[in-house]
């Protein structure tokens, strides 16, 4: 199938298609200068105007008309965020690294690790051993060419030459692009002032030298200048920018079979479908993106990439069909051998290294737990009977069924040992509010901010680790976490496996519960209540009528996203407060976009006015603002403005004061009041409005649904304007699965140790 985590960052670029697992907050915010690059900057938001307070219509459906989706996003640069504040600035973050910071450092750390460990396996990881023909000659020709003992092209067939203009001599290739960069790094000002100097030659925004410098590094500037296409590696760019900008600095030596164009494209498709939570792609999927932007030999392009090292191929093995009794019966004598094994061979596909690297390094992980656990008898229920016996168990359940894991850290610690639970955002911890129970974000773990210590090779102190929220790992800080563990350690994976899927790349949860390796363990625990009963109904492909005699559930329906905004602001401001005394700080307005009359920018806009009216002295934020930030990608903070002075922006987030440097204000922070379902995934709040305005119909799904109308605890309004495309999408609207490599990876091993 992807996120995007009570996360992601605010927005990402918009030319993602508007599936429902596209995650348009995971990548950092597009920039003002990206939009002057070639995008259309985005209409300002309609103001509403004052809520009536007519009382809330609970019935009744009317189908709202489409409307326009905004253009690229423009964001105003934080200049007010250097203002000197009124109000005394805390003394947080004053000394030491931030959380953000650690929380990098950390992942660099391990990264370089499991890095250095994979560098002294003697091979790669074991796939394919039963292929046989050209599947398994293909496959010997990627490792060959992994392991540097050949190029790519010693596999792949000559392609028909394409008629073309002539070029003067072969065009450069340019080297990989380097990993992605710590967003919380601010450049050299010499690199800096030298992609300045590259950018202006190529009539490109020079505003956009800051992110040029920090993706390419230390050699920005003649990186660039050598292969101006390396400008698709800022967030934002595309690539009909980057041609233009390639065509004023190379002139008539450029054009669209340049292989330096065709590497970054090849990427870029990739990074792509990252933002939609693949960690690969199909060959036939990556020559059609290709084609589309005008490649003249998309089959040459691949190659190239591939014999550069800019991206990986792999083919896996094919899955053997299950044999039944009769069909061991009828077998004759050397059939089962006729056709390899007889499964559909998969389709080769297409990767960069990081995701690469991250699924190889998690499934190892998870395969080595299993293998080294010691199987104990523990007493008690059958989720605390599979963890004693195992190294790895899979728990499954809605929000009631979060008590269960919960429930195996105190009793691990009377056995002796050292158990911890693991969260992904702070409002999702202090909702255990279990007495004995101490529990502590992903982040902050990974971070050092809180959990145990660790050893000399890195491992943290634990016997036992229940991990809640499972959805919301992506690849990479699972492969990071499980590298963490020590050998013999305990791992409880726990979710709600119906909710949107992680921020990031990948579907860690779901490919381990697909990969059969481990006990899965379904909870057996109803979500109590109207909501509890609505959001059930949900996961199973049904949108019941619930009686809720408490208003617990609100259907207020609208006629065009206008009204939809109108109405927000009324509940948010009047109607919520009024009726169930839930206060406007503690309602989550959630919708299906960032763009569009109303999605989250126009909403926030409007309630803004509304809430916390204000100039925006502040690099467009005022005191008191309600605020989404993303300290890094993949992950989303809520809080509130306290303050600005010549640092940044000072924030409240949960029971901490954050500081947002000034030049992150513009890429990291958005106005929270209205968060996409992506964002909201992993938190709950007392009353919840999910915005369902006409021209959100084609970004509805089931596991969309289920996710915005269960993050409510008490009460949910739904402003309802798509009319019947809402049961459609229950009933109908499952999404495309992601694709990744994890769960034939950890089948491989894990079928590999038992036989």
């Amino acid at each position: 199938m992807t996120e995007p985590s009570g996360e992601t960052a605010p927005e990402a670029p918009e030319d993602v298609e508007p599936t429902e697992d596209v995650r348009e907050e995971t990548g950092p915010a597009e920039t003002e200068a990206a939009g002057e690059a070639g995008g259309t900057s985005e209409r300002p938001a309609e103001e509403t105007g004052e809520a009536s307070g007519k009382p809330v219509e609970e019935t009744g459906e009317v189908s709202g008309k489409p409307v326009e989706e905004a253009g690229e996003t423009s964001g105003k640069p934080a200049e007010g965020a250097g203002e000197a504040s009124e109000q005394p600035a805390g003394d947080a973050d004053a000394s030491g690294l931030s959380e953000a910071q650690a929380e990098l450092a950390a992942q660099r750390e391990l990264r370089a690790r499991i890095e250095a460990r994979k560098a002294g396996k003697d091979g790669p990881v074991a796939a394919g051993a039963k292929l046989s023909g050209t599947a398994a000659d293909l496959l010997a020709a990627v490792r060959a060419v992994e392991g540097g003992a050949a190029k790519g092209s010693a596999f792949y067939e000559a392609a028909e030459p394409v008629p073309g203009p002539p070029a003067p001599g072969p065009a450069p290739v340019a080297a990989p692009r380097p990993p992605a960069s710590d967003p919380t790094t601010v450049p050299a000002p010499g690199t800096t002032a030298a992609v300045r100097e590259v950018l202006a030659r190529g009539g490109a925004p020079e505003a956009l030298a800051g992110q040029v410098a920090a993706a390419l590094g230390e050699g920005a500037a003649t990186a660039l200048a050598d292969d101006p296409w390396q400008l698709l590696a800022v967030a934002g760019v595309r690539p009909e920018q980057a041609d233009g900008f390639a065509r004023a600095l190379l002139g008539p030596d450029c054009g669209p079979g340049d292989p330096r164009r065709t590497v970054a494209l090849t990427v870029w498709l990739l990074e792509r479908a990252a933002l939609r939570g693949d960690t690969a792609l199909e060959a036939g999927a990556v020559r059609a993106g290709l084609a589309a932007h005008s490649v003249p030999d998309p089959d040459g392009a691949i190659e190239t990439a591939v014999s550069e090292g800019a991206v990986l191929l792999f083919q896996e093995e094919p899955e053997a069909p299950e044999e039944t009794e009769e069909d061991a019966e009828t077998e004759e004598p050397g059939q089962s051998g006729e056709n390899g094994e007889g499964g559909e061979e998969p389709p080769a596909l297409l990767g960069l290294d990081r995701y690469a690297l991250a699924e190889e390094s998690l499934a190892e992980g998870l395969a080595r737990l299993v293998r080294t656990a010691t199987a104990d008898t523990w007493e008690g229920s059958e989720l605390e009977r599979a963890a004693g016996a195992h190294g790895l168990v899979l728990h499954t359940g809605g929000e009631a069924a979060r008590a269960e894991p919960v429930a195996l850290a105190p009793a691990a610690r009377e056995r002796g040992l050292r158990a911890l639970v693991a969260v992904h955002s702070d409002e999702g911890r202090r909702a255990l509010g279990a007495p004995g129970t101490e529990a502590v974000t992903v982040a902050a773990l990974l971070s050092g901010a809180a959990g145990p210590g660790r050893d000399e090779d890195g491992a943290f102190a634990l016997d036992l680790l229940v991990v809640l929220d499972a959805p919301q790992l992506d690849v990479e800080t699972a492969a990071i976490l499980v590298e963490s563990l020590p050998d013999g350690c305990r791992l409880v994976l726990s979710g709600d496996p119906e909710v949107l899927g992680a921020p990031g790349a990948g579907r860690v949860f779901a490919d381990a519960l697909a990969a059969r390796v481990c006990p899965r363990i379904a909870s057996r625990v109803p979500d109590p209540g109207p909501l509890g009963e609505l959001v059930s109904g949900i996961g199973a492909g049904e949108l019941n009528q619930v009686e809720a005699p408490g208003k617990e559930i609100v259907i207020v329906p609208v006629r065009d996203a206008g009204e939809a905004v109108h109405r927000t602001v009324q509940l948010v401001a009047d109607s919520v407060p009024r009726a169930f005394g839930v206060p406007p700080e503690r309602t989550q307005v959630v919708t299906v976009g960032h763009g569009g009359s109303a999605g989250t920018r126009a909403l926030n806009a409007a309630l803004k006015q509304r809430l916390n009216p204000g100039p925006g002295r502040f690099g467009g934020y005022d005191p008191g603002d309600r605020v989404a930030y993303a300290p890094v990608p993949g992950r989303t903070v809520t809080g509130t403005v306290l303050s600005a002075d010549a640092e940044g922006l000072r924030l409240r987030c949960g029971d901490e004061e954050v500081l947002v440097p000034k030049e992150r204000v513009e890429s990291a922070l958005r106005h929270g009041w209205a968060l996409t379902a992506h964002q909201a995934a992993g938190t709950r709040w007392p009353a919840v409005v999910a915005v369902l305005p006409g021209d959100a119909a084609g970004g509805l799904s089931r596991s969309w649904v289920y996710t915005a109308f269960g993050r409510a605890e008490r009460h949910l309004s739904v402003v309802h304007g798509v009319d019947q495309a809402l049961p459609r999408a229950v009933a109908e609207g499952v999404a495309p699965e992601r694709t990744t490599r994890l769960r034939p990876l950890l089948e491989a091993l894990l079928a590999a140790s038992e036989e």
